[in-house]
């Protein structure tokens, strides 16, 4: 119950709610209390003492290379490498996107910094976006959402794929035993949220008796995960995808295909074109990630880049 009255305290989590109880920052009508299962009456006055926040050190700037593929005074795109991360975390203090971008905007006028609009998840290759200023990283936001913004990935999946083109419509959900994955739901109640990918069959090939195809897919709504979980419903997994994937490999006769695929340890997903208005010209702006040697190696060796012109 405690929980529920400080939601909008993001320090509460579970875990960190039965801490303070235990070391007794919870009081009940000025008693601390250091059982978690203890309940309070009606009139009680409970009193949360919040221990207070480790000093919040400054993010560093690293002189670390992006690859720029648009820039502007207001907003830049860059080609996110797969295996890097886009913001410093517990496990990932240093060497990310958002540290290297500190030091690309070292040289900025006062009053821009760069914001992130949108994600990549480490394993994801391909176009970040970046806002230079709070007003454009609103209107980016808006754009993005926008019904002619374009935003279009390449993903080599497991399976044949017989629709040349279709969309998924399955409303996405946090898996209640592992809060890092998500699991797609029903079109269908208000579970989840509403979430929709197109997709479109480039290439589809054989391999003995797993299969491998060339999507590529179009994000209509925005969710974590959205492109895999989705993919992986429709028993179409990414290859190379740990969370969602899974090792169909072993059922390939092909030594040297199945190795290739064996090899390739990130999912097989590649933010690859994006197109959205600008946020001051409105015109429309296109940037395309070319296609990463990792990747192109795998079409090469399930034979799709033969079938496709990228």
């Amino acid at each position: 119950m405690l929980r529920r009255h400080l939601a909008d305290v993001g320090a509460a989590t579970r875990t960190q709610v039965q801490a303070w109880i235990e070391n007794g920052h919870v009081t009940v009508n000025g008693v601390p209390v250091h059982r978690t299962a203890a309940r309070a009456a009606a009139g009680d006055v409970v009193t949360v003492a919040l221990p207070p926040s480790p000093p919040r050190t400054a993010m560093a700037a690293e002189d670390v290379p992006l690859n720029i593929l648009y820039e502007d005074d207001q907003l830049l795109a860059l080609d996110k490498p797969a295996g890097v991360v886009v913001h410093p975390s517990y496990k990932n203090a240093a060497g990310t996107v958002l540290n290297a971008l500190l030091w690309h905007a070292r040289g900025w006028p006062v009053g821009q910094r760069p914001s992130l609009v949108g994600r990549l998840d480490k394993g994801t290759s391909g176009i970040l976006v970046v806002a230079k200023t709070a007003a454009s990283h609103a209107a980016l936001q808006r754009a993005m959402a926008s019904s002619v913004a374009e935003k279009d990935y390449l993903v080599v999946v497991y399976g044949r794929v017989k629709m040349a083109r279709g969309e998924i419509a399955l409303r996405l959900a946090h898996d209640p035993m592992d809060r890092r994955r998500m699991v797609a739901l029903s079109s269908t109640g208000n579970v989840g949220a509403p979430s929709l990918t197109r997709f479109e069959r480039l290439a589809c090939v054989a391999a003995s008796r797993a299969g491998l195809s060339l999507l590529r897919c179009r994000l209509v709504t925005g969710r974590t995960h959205q492109i895999r979980a989705h993919l992986a419903a429709r028993n179409w997994p990414p290859v190379g995808d740990p969370v969602y994937g899974e090792p169909r490999w072993t059922s390939i006769a092909d030594p040297i295909l199945a190795a290739a695929l064996r090899a390739f340890a990130r999912p097989a997903l590649h933010a690859w074109r994006l197109a959205f208005a600008h946020p001051v010209t409105h015109r429309r702006v296109l940037v395309e990630a070319p296609i990463p040697s990792d990747f192109e190696c795998l079409l090469t060796a399930a034979g799709l880049i033969r079938s496709v012109r990228l």
